[in-house]
């Protein structure tokens, strides 16, 4: 991570800012929630509030008290590790920024005062009880991941697979130094052999089948809306996705774009409509969620996905995973195999963790169609997708011309502060460039958004944006609440 990377990183799920001067106490609260969810990074010697770099060369003792922080309030202690990263502070001295890296752990780790946390999103959240032991439960079997795989050698590696990943991530080295330096894919026991992780097989393997049978996804289409057996069998499709897990999630989205149907109607504004039974993201982050989340120590059936006349049912071996309830899932995320998602998110099919299963539900109801819906049938997860209908295509084409109508309204009062702010510079004979109007009408439009999206959205870099954004601070706009949580102002 770079100084630039880690002064526009927005705090999320494994990244957060310290200023040298936080208690010890505190910085042991994100500590323990990092290591009890996916693991992450601190920055400190960067203001949380400001990102003003602070540094730490200044501050020999308290970057000791710090650094000891994992091992005296952490319990039981959390094995980081950290370097010092040179940069130029606030002043325009020469300095350097601590960067803690904080594993995912086996263990639930809590604080001095024997309380558990956890990362979600950008928070540390303090967990209950009820929470806490359901946590303790999750850990054993959410690093079936790292266990050794009996019989399985590096000879079962695809080399190649771990070229293309390593070039994907800008990894260096060769394949096999990344297998043994990385993600514990590869470790050493006492005898001085080599064992090889269960995440090393199903990313990696030539055929991960020939130590998880079990391991692949089955497509089964049935005609009608219930599953018969026997002379009243209704089969009509029945295909089955092997190889590793990115072969799979590949292949089975593949194979699912061809079973979606699109279905044309004539919209009330006589122009003809095109909407599909599923939309694209739900049917590719069902199915990475499936491979990605399925408790894989559970080896008597595959991934099934069901497709009816009115639904998709996907059925994955493991329980709802930590403290995940169909209750929180929109909004708490929970990694029950942590590299996995990595893997994936490196190649695109995770978007942001903890971001997916919310989607979903915002796609599903902009098409006017009930939520996902949660069953758990002994050791399996039975996760249900409505069908979009023709009703409820209408029902959305409505919402969407209501809402149309008011972003109408919404843009044309926008449109009528932003010609007052212009008037309001003239005045004061200032000049609003046209990069600075953009930024605000950009604000107006949604007040939350980042510095990061404002470049994206007007083609300049961040600190480009940084530095109008401060010109007009005070002026035509303020900064409401904290950097991470906090909107913005627009001063008239």
């Amino acid at each position: 991570m770079t100084i630039q990377e880690i002064t526009f990183h927005k705090e999320d799920q494994t990244f957060d800012c310290k200023s040298i001067q936080i208690d010890p106490k505190a910085l042991a609260i994100t500590i323990v929630a990092f290591a009890n969810a996916d693991g992450g990074e601190i920055a400190i010697g960067v203001t949380d509030k400001t990102r003003k770099i602070e540094g730490v060369d200044q501050h020999t003792e308290r970057l000791n008290e710090l650094l000891r922080v994992p091992l005296d309030f952490c319990n039981p202690s959390v094995p980081i590790t950290s370097d010092l990263l040179p940069c130029t502070d606030k002043d325009g001295n020469e300095n350097h920024i601590l960067l803690m890296h904080i594993p995912a752990s086996s263990e639930l780790h809590a604080n001095q005062a024997d309380e558990a946390f956890m990362r979600v999103g950008d928070k540390s959240r303090k967990l209950s009880f009820e929470e806490r032991i359901q946590l303790m439960y999750d850990k054993g079997e959410r690093y079936y991941e790292d266990t050794a795989v009996y019989d399985a050698t590096v000879d079962d590696i695809d080399m190649a697979a771990v070229e293309r990943y390593t070039e994907l991530i800008g990894y260096t080295k060769s394949a096999k130094q990344y297998l043994h330096e990385n993600n514990s894919f590869i470790t050493i026991n006492a005898k001085g052999e080599e064992q090889v992780s269960v995440a090393c097989i199903l990313l990696f393997s030539k055929y991960p089948q020939k130590f998880f049978p079990r391991g692949r996804t089955r497509f089964i289409r049935y005609k009608g809306t219930e599953e018969r057996v026997g002379t009243e069998m209704n089969v009509i499709k029945d295909v089955t996705f092997e190889g590793t897990i990115l072969d799979q999630v590949k292949a089975t989205i593949a194979y699912l774009e061809t079973q979606v149907e699109e279905h044309t109607f004539l919209g009330q504004h006589g122009q003809f409509v095109t909407n599909r039974d599923y939309p694209k993201f739900v049917i590719q982050e069902m199915v990475v969620n499936a491979c990605c989340h399925r408790a894989y120590n559970i080896k008597g059936t595959e991934i099934q996905i069901k497709m009816f006349d009115n639904r998709l049912v996907f059925e994955s071996p493991g329980r709802l995973p930590g403290t995940v309830k169909p209750s929180n899932i929109r909004h708490t995320h929970f990694s029950r195999n942590p590299k996995i998602a990595q893997f994936l998110k490196a190649y695109d099919f995770v978007k942001e963790f903890g971001e997916g299963v919310d989607r979903v539900c915002r796609e599903l109801e902009a098409n006017g169609t009930p939520h996902l819906s949660f069953h758990l049938d002994d050791f399996i997860l039975k996760i249900t997708v409505p069908k979009v209908t023709e009703n409820s295509n209408k029902v959305a084409e409505k919402v969407a011309e209501n809402s149309n109508k008011v972003a109408e309204k919404v843009a044309e009062a926008n449109k009528k502060v932003t010609e007052r702010l212009i008037e309001k510079a003239n005045a004061h004979g200032e000049r609003l460039t046209a990069n600075r109007i953009k930024i605000l009408e950009l604000m107006l439009e949604d007040p939350y958004i980042s510095r990061a999206d404002l470049a994206k959205n007007i083609g300049i870099s961040e600190t480009s944006i940084y530095r109008n954004i401060e010109v007009m601070r005070g002026r035509y706009l303020r900064r409401v609440g904290p950097d991470n949580g906090g909107f913005w102002e627009i001063i008239e």
